[in-house]
């Protein structure tokens, strides 16, 4: 289902709110639920015009669902933060894999909210967003996914390069070649991280990192 943009003027201190999701009714539902703390400023219904929206009009916040059409949730976030723009973000989604909502919150989103939790959840990860803070819903174990970005954060970004080269099958050789390193930096690589993530073979550690969110 496709949704026509959406945009209402008001001359308003509120802070202001872009929403993109594919399905009229839930857009309209988030709508109705923050409409008494935030000015609307548009809605779109795919990444590619969500992209386009936040660049034109540098939202306060957004809320976002993660399927939609011609360029996905997560892929729209990078796309703004590679863009160089710091809007909160936040997910609002029925996926309920603890992975997907740490790699959304290492891609840049900072809050994640399941479609099923209660208006009151919304609202309260909006106004603890703005405020600098982190939002996930509690069902999905906060804890345990701010102790994964934890360990997630002791990579460097040549490991993590090696790690997802690890992960799509390819031999230290191979990664080797492609990356421009030795076959001995590589194994170092992976060592190094099976110490810091606390594995003990390629598969377990191949399984810890796609528990991370790290090869999304």
């Amino acid at each position: 289902m496709h949704l026509h943009s959406v945009r209402t003027i008001q001359a308003t201190a509120r802070p202001s709110l872009i929403i993109a999701d594919d399905h009229r009714m839930v857009a309209e539902g988030v709508q109705h639920i923050l409409d008494e703390s935030f000015q609307l400023l548009e809605i779109v219904a795919d990444g590619d015009a969500l992209v386009d929206a936040v660049r034109r009009l540098h939202p306060d916040l957004v809320v976002a669902d993660i399927n939609m059409p011609r360029c996905n949730g997560m892929d729209a976030l990078k796309r703004i933060r590679e863009a160089g723009i710091d809007t909160c973000f936040v997910f609002l989604t029925m996926h309920m894999e603890p992975a997907l909502a740490v790699a959304a919150l290492r891609a840049g989103a900072s809050g994640y909210i399941l479609k099923s939790s209660a208006g009151e959840d919304l609202r309260h990860a909006a106004q603890q967003v703005l405020a600098g803070g982190t939002y996930v819903t509690p069902a999905l174990g906060a804890r345990y996914i701010s102790a994964q970005l934890t360990d997630a954060r002791n990579l460097t970004s040549k490991q993590l390069q090696v790690l997802r080269l690890v992960g799509e099958g390819l031999r230290s050789k191979q990664i080797a070649m492609q990356l421009g390193l030795s076959v001995r930096t590589v194994e170092a690589h992976k060592y190094t991280m099976m110490q810091v993530l606390g594995v003990h073979s390629t598969l377990e550690l191949v399984r810890r990192a796609e528990e991370l969110g790290l090869l999304f």
